[in-house]
């Protein structure tokens, strides 16, 4: 067979400290082992977020892709948009009792971004 690389297989050196454990331990090992995999992903999706991932959001709380652009938008300019976009409008509508979809089309207008920065950027 030319052309292909021979494989060095490991395997049965790489078994051979694996067998001093039971099966409920390598169970408990892979687990283990694929939480410190995937942790470090779980902490960059929890803590950072994109244009895209904040319209579809918006559009999931019910507003239309024609509004959702001046949302991100308005939230991006600010600086606020780590903030979640979705998180502003839910909080700017606690903070004004009034409906997600009246604090939507507010900060469509233009307004209650002043509330929203001091919310986020610790006012209120």
């Amino acid at each position: 067979m030319k052309g292909y690389l021979k494989r060095d297989d490991d395997y049965q050196q790489r078994r051979e400290s694996l067998k001093r454990y039971s099966d409920e331990e390598l169970k408990n090992k892979f687990w283990e082992l694929a939480n410190t995999i995937v942790e470090p992903l779980l902490k960059i999706a929890m803590e950072n977020t994109t244009p895209s991932i904040e319209r579809s959001i918006l559009l999931r709380m019910g507003f239309s892709s024609l509004e959702v652009k001046p949302l991100v938008d308005g939230a991006i300019e600010r600086g606020l948009i780590g903030k979640g976009v979705g998180h502003i409008v839910y909080r700017v509508s606690k903070e004004k009792r009034i409906t997600i979809r009246e604090a939507g089309e507010k900060l469509i207008a233009g307004e209650y971004w002043d509330i929203a920065l001091d919310i986020f950027k610790g006012g209120i």
